[in-house]
C-alpha cells in the first residue's frame, strides 16, 4: 500500500492547505519483505504528522529519522461489537459447558502471534489438573500443520474449543464474554486491537512483554505481563486460577478502560496536524 498511499498523500498536499496525518499501527511490518523500508519511507515522507498506537512505533519513526510532529495515543475502545453479556448467557450462546473455565485466543492465526507458545504452555501438567479449556477463535493465516502437531504432541484436543472459521461481528461479544481471560502470547508486536476489545468487554488479559503490548496492560492490575515462553505463560495461568483472580483483575480493567476515549484520539490528531 506504500506506493498507492504515498501517491494519494502527495496529490492531496498539492492544494497547500489539507494536512495529512497517518495513524500508525506499525511502521516496520511484522513479516518483513524486500522493499519494505523504501516503500514505507515513500508514504511516511508525504505526511505532516503521525499518531502512533504504541511507544515502540513512535521510537521506530524516530529511528527512521522522521522528524514530523508525532504523538503516542492508544487506540480507543473497540465498542462496535455490541454490549457486554453475562457470562452464562455467552456460554449458552456458544453451547459451552459452564462447569469449565475458558481462556480465549482471538484473531487471525499468524506466526508472530505465538499460538504455538500458548499450546505448549497449555500442555503444562499443572494446567491439566484444572477444569479449563482454550478457545481458539480466528482463521488460520498460514499452514495449520505445525499447530496441529503440537495439539497431538500434548494431547490437547479434548481441552480445546475450535472456532477457526471467520468470526462474524455479532458473535465477537459471545467469545469475549464467555472467557475468563484473554491471552495474547505474541512473539513480537507493536500493539493489538484485541486488547481494546478485551477492555470493552472488561476481560482480564495476559500479554507477553514484547513491543508495545505491555504499555496498556498494567501487570497485576488488569492482567499479566510475562515473557514469551511456555513456562512463563503457564505460571501466570496457574496463578490466575489457583488464586481466583478473575474478579479482582476484571475490576481493574473496568477502572482502566475509562482512559481510552475517542475524544482523546481526536485531540491527538489535531495536535500533530499543526
Amino acid at each position: 500500500m506504500g506506493p498507492a498511499l504515498g501517491y494519494i498523500a502527495r496529490r492531496i498536499r498539492r492544494n497547500r492547505h489539507t494536512r495529512v496525518v497517518a495513524i500508525t499501527d506499525n511502521v516496520i511490518p511484522h513479516e518483513k519483505r524486500p522493499g519494505d523500508r523504501p516503500l514505507t519511507r515513500y508514504f511516511l515522507s508525504a505526511c505532516h504528522g503521525f499518531v502512533t498506537m504504541s511507544r515502540s512505533v513512535l521510537a521506530d519513526l524516530r529511528r527512521l529519522h522522521f522528524k514530523q510532529p508525532a504523538q503516542y495515543q492508544p487506540h480507543p475502545l473497540y465498542d462496535n461489537f455490541g454490549a457486554l453479556k453475562a457470562k452464562p448467557v455467552a456460554l449458552q450462546a456458544l453451547q459451552l459447558d459452564p462447569t469449565f473455565g475458558y481462556l480465549l485466543f482471538f484473531g487471525f492465526i499468524r506466526a508472530y502471534k505465538g499460538l504455538d507458545i500458548l499450546l505448549e504452555a497449555f500442555g503444562d501438567a499443572r494446567l491439566r489438573e484444572l477444569p479449563v479449556k482454550l478457545i481458539i477463535a480466528g482463521e488460520y493465516y498460514e499452514d495449520a500443520a505445525p499447530y496441529e502437531a503440537l495439539i497431538k504432541q500434548y494431547d490437547l484436543e479434548s481441552r480445546l474449543v475450535r472456532a477457526t472459521d471467520f468470526i462474524p461481528n455479532e458473535k465477537v461479544a459471545d467469545y469475549f464474554c464467555a472467557a475468563d481471560m484473554v491471552v495474547q502470547p505474541y512473539k513480537n508486536a507493536t500493539q493489538s486491537g484485541v486488547s481494546q476489545i478485551a477492555y470493552h468487554f472488561e476481560r482480564p488479559m495476559l500479554v507477553t512483554d514484547v513491543g508495545g503490548l505491555a504499555e496498556l496492560i498494567p501487570d497485576g492490575e488488569v492482567g499479566y505481563v510475562v515473557k514469551p515462553t511456555p513456562i512463563a505463560i503457564a505460571d501466570a495461568l496457574v496463578d490466575f486460577y489457583e488464586h481466583q483472580r478473575e474478579s479482582e483483575l476484571a475490576a481493574g480493567v473496568w477502572a482502566k478502560k475509562k482512559e481510552f476515549s475517542w475524544s482523546e484520539m481526536v485531540a491527538a490528531l489535531k495536535a500533530v496536524a499543526g
